[in-house]
């Protein structure tokens, strides 16, 4: 299998190479350099950028999608594939070529960031329930390995940037609502003088779901102010508030459920009211200094956050913990004190994770005694150094970091003895990168390692005990990818071609004394081959076409279980081996917006063994608008239809579920209809 993926890189690396010396047109456009990324930490034009880089705007996070998730901004983004959008609950299953793919809640392996704070947790677990979508402009999408930038950052970055006041003074406000209960209210206000701008946007959205026991209710709010300093120094303000009351989980159910009753929930997770509610408070500071001689940046952030999860069980089946995040960092860009064609970067991330986790009875939904009681800390302390060398046409990047991840434990219920301890990891990260300019198009060769620690919650110990799993290892990775991208008059073009071998990598599994808890175990190796294309294509100035498509080859190479289970040659479960998005944007200048789109994912596996397949589906969402201006005022309603084609398939596939309790049924067709009205000042 080995030598004919290496076969395969060398054909497209070869063929890569004939279709970028032949594909590109004559004409000087200069489009790839004036769009700037600002995730990879050394201030970079798109073309300098030896790695493969989307980037979303706000139209089609805000005007193009219902804001139910993260996913349908993203949906076209190739090498990132994402479910459960209809399960508040668990949160987003989100993957970035494989990593993230073994979650069975929240976000691993891929760092996210919000206006250069992160939202993930020093210990490497996201969360996007705190992401207020309905003031986001822009999102960069680092598809591949980041730990050279980020440390515990295995497979990548999604970095949200949202919006700043502007001139005139704005008042905003929305009101939808739709099938399967949805209701949302948004207010959104915004401005800016001399001396600072502001945008303050608060969001209460309910949904009583499709499924039974699938209803979630959560309010944001979101504010940015910033403030002028002098003519070369800011200080940017970030304050986030998240109530999320209720989000009940309906669980997996088997295939029999599935195909006869698609809305019904799981009868242990509706007796044991199994759901969460969270509550979350977040204060962010940057700070950034403009000379020529450099450039400084300094981060600080303090989160709090009180979450409460019900499990399908009865013995410590209700999980309390009250979390507080904190950290800070900084990093400076040299300026003219370098020659022209050079780039240079150091910094440092300083980050705490404090956690009191407690676990008690879960009696038919009512909380009983308690059986666990630990303190949990986590300490993460990174140093890295970025830089590039440009000369005519080439451009060379490289990078390292060094990271030291701790964990500790107080056990502070000792009736079943004290499991009180500490795990260490630490890792240096390289990385390098070359690019070479051809007319319109840039191609570009990309080596990287990375590495990923197992969270608090997965260094659980299966045996019920208390302390952390001492066998658990970080996965460690090596990456190595060859792309091209082109922009030329009216159309954008990219593909990526992509190896990734891996060590330790960590997988889930359920046992039969805690259904509906998650453990996890190391494979030996496993390895990871993919490719990655994108098309944006301007077929009018007021009709573009997004069109992506991703294949992939994930297995396992040397996987024995802890059951002593032979899974060696499988296919990762819970991905599909190819999925793609196909995407119409219509804007007329009478204010006339629609937007159409068809998601497909291929046929995957929902275990280690490959046993149990989920057949391939393609599933398709509308949406238009239409805006009306008189004087100072907008007005834009719009309508939208999810799955117009009334497709069934599961928002989402909970891997190595035990009793093949692997569905979730995604809705029917459903619709919703709103209005956003705008007054400037």
């Amino acid at each position: 299998m080995l030598i004919r993926k290496r076969q395969l890189l060398s054909c497209i690396f070869f063929c890569l190479i004939i279709f970028s010396g032949n594909a590109v047109s004559q004409n000087e456009v200069t489009d790839l350099d004036e769009i700037f990324v600002t995730a990879t930490r050394l201030n970079s034009s798109l073309s300098n950028a030896a790695r493969s880089i989307s980037i979303v705007d706000k139209d089609r996070i805000q005007n193009a999608t219902q804001q139910l998730g993260m996913d349908e901004a993203l949906a076209g983004v190739p090498g990132l594939y994402m479910q459960n959008r209809y399960n508040f609950a668990q949160d987003l299953r989100v993957s970035l070529r494989g990593f993230g793919a073994r979650s069975a809640f929240g976000i691993r392996g891929i760092k996210v960031i919000v206006d250069g704070i992160p939202e993930t947790l020093p210990d490497g677990q996201a969360g996007v329930d705190s992401i207020d979508l309905g003031s986001a402009r822009r999102i960069e999408v680092i598809r591949g390995p980041a730990s050279s930038n980020y440390g515990n950052a295995a497979g990548g970055v999604i970095a949200i940037e949202t919006e700043t006041g502007d001139d005139p003074a704005f008042i905003q406000t929305t009101l939808a609502g739709g099938n399967l209960g949805y209701k949302k209210f948004q207010l959104k206000t915004g401005g800016k003088n001399e001396i600072m701008d502001y945008l303050v946007n608060f969001s209460k959205q309910d949904l009583t779901g499709y499924r039974a026991h699938s209803i979630s209710e959560g309010a944001l709010f979101n504010g940015k102010f910033g403030f002028k300093l002098n003519e070369q120094d800011r200080l940017n303000l970030s304050v986030n508030y998240t109530d999320q009351p209720k989000s009940q989980d309906p669980g997996g159910i088997n295939l029999e459920q599935a195909l006869t009753d698609r809305k019904s929930a799981r009868d242990r997770n509706v007796a044991y009211d199994s759901g969460e509610s969270l509550s979350q408070q977040r204060i962010g500071i940057v700070y950034e200094r403009d000379r020529s001689e450099g450039t400084l940046i300094l981060r600080n952030y303090y989160v709090a956050r009180d979450f409460s999860n019900k499990l399908p069980f009865k013995g410590g089946g209700s999980v309390n913990i009250d979390r507080f995040f904190y950290g800070f960092g900084a990093q400076y860009e040299f300026g003219e004190v370098l020659p022209e064609n050079y780039a240079l970067t150091l910094g440092f991330d300083v980050d705490r994770q404090d956690d009191d986790r407690k676990r008690y009875d879960n009696d038919s939904g009512v909380i009983g005694p308690i059986t666990f009681d630990q303190r949990e800390k986590v300490s993460s302390n990174g140093v890295f150094v970025q830089s590039r060398y440009n000369r005519d046409r080439w451009s060379i990047s490289t990078g390292i970091r060094y990271d030291e991840v701790r964990f500790n434990i107080l056990d502070r219920y000792l009736s079943n003895g004290d499991d009180s301890g500490e795990v260490d990891f630490d890792a240096f990260s390289p990385s390098f990168g070359i690019n070479y300019q051809l007319n319109d198009g840039i191609i570009f060769v990309a080596i990287s390692s990375s590495f990923e620690t197992p969270t608090t919650t997965e260094l659980a110990n299966p045996n019920d005990l208390g302390g952390f799993n001492q066998l658990l290892k970080p996965q460690l990775a090596k990456n190595f990818e060859v792309g091209f991208k082109a922009n030329t008059q009216n159309l954008y073009y990219e593909i990526a071609v992509f190896e990734i071998d891996l060590k330790d990598e960590l997988v889930p599994y359920e046992l039969e004394s805690s259904p509906g808890r998650t453990f996890y175990s190391n494979v030996g190796k496993s390895s990871r081959t993919g490719i990655e294309s994108l098309v944006a294509w301007n077929i009018k100035p007021n009709l573009i076409l997004d069109a992506s498509y991703t294949w992939s080859d994930f297995s396992f190479d040397r996987f024995v279980d802890q059951n002593n289970k032979d899974f060696s040659g499988a296919r990762l479960p819970g991905l599909p081996e190819s999925f793609a998005y196909l995407g119409f944007r219509y804007n007329n200048d009478d204010g006339l917006n629609i937007n159409f789109n068809l998601n497909y994912a291929g046929d995957l596996y929902t275990n280690n063994a490959n046993s149990v397949k989920v057949e391939a589906y393609t599933v398709s969402n509308f949406r238009m608008s239409y805006e009306i201006s008189r004087g100072d005022w907008q007005f834009r309603p719009y309508l939208g239809v999810n799955n117009v084609f009334d497709t069934e398939f599961n928002s989402n596939i909970r891997i190595n579920a035990y009793g093949k309790r692997y569905y979730e049924p995604a809705p029917e067709r459903n619709s919703y209809l709103g209005i956003t009205v705008n007054r400037n000042f």
